[in-house]
């Protein structure tokens, strides 16, 4: 069983890109389960075809504590016998989020949702946020492959080495490694070129380009991963490419993160950020 997380800046697609991959991945015959590690409970949804997931926090909240939760409770299964379960986090404003990824990881692993025959279990994690709780599924060995959702935006590929730096600290003192990036595009200049030069300085490999495309935004409005709602559309030939190249990706590296300079340094190569003016009164 190989357990991944994927991580990425908040609003780069983690969630859409890590659903249509399980889903890819399910094409080629694996099983897999997701484990939402995100309070929004949107993790899941688009192999469910529903709304949202009753998440573990919710339903432990209910119930009284975690203990009078049954496994049926909150390990459903969706399209192509995808296991689903949500974290679920506290109620806004009160306590840490980062508790609600340990309580339910936890709980499905006493509760056997962990099965001998999973070849997969993905995390998707919240935001670019690698400390506390969220940091869980690396810190404490439950992943041992990350993949970072970026793009050529600036705030982006800062929190692609943001994370890179959080893989360091841990893979230290444990077996977490980078599989990859994945450029979840937002068509900005040379995007490609620019991952591919930032996945170089990081050590690792652009493990695929994906393009953006208007049928991923109409599979979402129905509840659905375009591998589902048109698995002949050319971008479900994306996200099957993406699941292989992951099924087959044995590039696992501690990351070399660069410093904010080196970061900027590339970002005004690729024409991302000016270059700012000399004072000449001070030169």
């Amino acid at each position: 069983m190989r357990q991944i997380a994927i991580y990425g800046k908040g609003g780069i697609g983690k969630s859409t890109t890590t659903q249509n991959t399980v889903a890819g991945l399910a094409y080629l015959g694996k099983k897999v389960m997701i484990v939402g590690c995100d309070p929004k409970a949107d993790s899941t949804r688009l192999i469910l075809n529903q709304k949202m997931q009753t998440t573990v926090m919710d339903l432990a909240r209910e119930r009284g504590s975690v203990e009078d939760l049954e496994i049926e409770d909150v390990l459903q299964t969706g399209f192509k016998d995808i296991k689903c379960a949500e974290s679920g986090g506290p109620e806004p404003g009160v306590g840490c989020a980062g508790r609600g990824v340990i309580t339910a990881i936890n709980f499905l692993e006493e509760e056997g949702a962990y099965t001998d025959d999973l070849d997969f279990v993905f995390y998707d994690v919240l935001g670019d946020v690698v400390c506390g709780g969220f940091a869980m599924p690396i810190r404490e060995g439950k992943a041992q492959e990350i993949y970072i959702v970026t793009s050529g935006e600036m705030m982006a590929m800062y929190a692609a080495n943001n994370i890179a730096k959080g893989i360091l600290k841990y893979a230290q003192s444990g077996g977490v490694r980078l599989g990859g990036l994945i450029c979840n595009s937002r068509n900005t200049d040379r995007e490609d070129e620019l991952i591919e030069a930032l996945a170089a300085k990081l050590g690792t490999q652009m493990i695929h380009f994906i393009p953006r495309d208007n049928e991923v935004q109409r599979a979402e409005l129905r509840r659905k991963t375009v591998l589902q709602y048109n698995p002949e559309h050319v971008q479900a030939d994306e996200y099957r490419a993406l699941a292989k190249k992951i099924s087959e990706n044995e590039m696992m590296v501690i990351p070399t993160p660069i410093s904010q300079d080196e970061l900027e340094e590339l970002l005004m190569e690729f024409g991302i950020m000016e270059a700012e003016p000399v004072d000449e009164a001070v030169a």
